[in-house]
């Protein structure tokens, strides 16, 4: 898949820019605070109807303006498809792929699939469990709409169990009919969660020993509550109920799952140093492009934010040599140093395109 161009309008600092791309590698260069992360953050939003970043639709429209768009044209399987992106505070997005509205946004993840590496995902690795779980369910969504649709209706019976916790109710007949919902779904959930770990490992494993050089080993296992064998979520939340009744939320279940992320049998967040943690974290992303791109038969889009910062030369080359060649598809990549980025350059045989981006602004170099 190509992004061939994109014309955005008030979104966050960018007021208006039209950038026609490379089919091969599109390099930003500029200082902190300039808008490279924003044109990121914008094509991201057009795959996924969010901003990387965690902003809030509201928070990513132009201040003083009171609307914010994003208009691209892509290469899918060989055909031009437009999708146009318009956000209003206040009111729904609206996302329109080839001039037709989408009724339900959830319908658009995966169809047109990205990957994006940011100085953000040190917290996957060193912060809360929610942020693994956004991790395994970004990936697994764009591959699977059946686990989507799991996902969402887990979610709407674990607000319904709840809220009848908060508001104190104690009737065993509703607790059993909300739990059987989620039941259903949870074992979706974690069937699929399961498969796509033990998948992953191996290839992330790969990519990391490919960029560390080192015989540092690597791994990620699952943790769920419903690992041990037999066990139901139906079982599990009766034998938790006088407990959640008392903290006023659901202790278990796949909201509560975790991703263990471990070198030389230690927990990365305890034992992982800064340039480790990187190197972790790109693996992760490269091995997370690979499983879509062979999953999906399609390369999908990827994105590269200030992927150099806090590593040594050795490991930014390695990076280099991978993301470069065969394998990938369409690349976005960002930077303060020319340095770095020429060098790249020099690796795609002159298929690339440069920008120098100041305040919005992106002049053509």
């Amino acid at each position: 898949m190509i992004l061939k161009e994109i014309h955005i309008t008030n979104f966050k600092n960018i007021a208006d820019a039209h950038l026609v791309f490379s089919p091969k590698v599109n390099a930003l260069l500029g200082n902190n605070g300039m808008g490279k992360s924003t044109l990121l953050d914008a094509i991201y939003f057009l795959s996924f109807c969010k901003s990387f970043s965690g902003m809030t639709d509201a928070q990513v429209v132009r201040r003083g303006e009171d609307f914010a768009m994003a208009q691209a044209t892509y290469l899918r399987r060989g055909i031009d498809e437009q999708l146009s992106l318009g956000i209003t505070p206040g009111r729904r997005k609206s996302l329109k792929r080839q001039g037709k509205e989408y009724q339900r946004l959830s319908a658009h993840i995966g169809a047109f699939p990205l990957v994006i590496s940011s100085p953000q995902d040190v917290d996957i690795i060193r912060g809360a469990s929610d942020e693994r779980r956004r991790l395994m369910d970004m990936v697994i969504s764009q591959t699977d709409p059946h686990y989507l649709d799991a996902l969402i209706r887990y979610g709407r019976a674990l607000d319904q169990r709840n809220k009848m916790l908060r508001d104190g109710i104690t009737d065993a007949s509703l607790y059993a009919a909300v739990e059987m919902q989620m039941d259903m779904a949870a074992m979706s959930i974690h069937s699929v969660r399961e498969e796509w770990v033990g998948r992953l490992t191996g290839i992330f494993s790969r990519y990391y020993n490919a960029i560390a050089g080192t015989g540092e080993q690597v791994s990620l296992a699952y943790q769920s509550s419903l690992n041990a064998p037999g066990s139901t979520l139906c079982s599990l939340l009766d034998a938790s109920r006088r407990r959640d009744e008392a903290v006023r939320h659901t202790s278990v279940g796949p909201h509560r799952d975790d991703l263990d992320m471990l070198i030389d049998g230690m927990p990365m967040r305890r034992a992982a140093s800064q340039g480790q943690c990187k190197t972790y974290a790109i693996a992760l992303r490269l091995a997370q492009y690979d499983f879509l791109r062979d999953t999906g038969s399609m390369h999908p889009l990827l994105l590269l934010d200030d992927i150099f910062d806090k590593l040594d030369a050795t490991r930014v080359e390695r990076i280099m040599e991978l993301v470069t060649g065969e394998g990938f598809g369409q690349i976005f990549i960002t930077d303060t140093n020319r340095t770095h980025l020429d060098e790249f350059m020099c690796r795609t045989g002159g298929d690339y395109a440069i920008w120098h981006v100041d305040s919005g602004t992106f002049s053509r170099l």
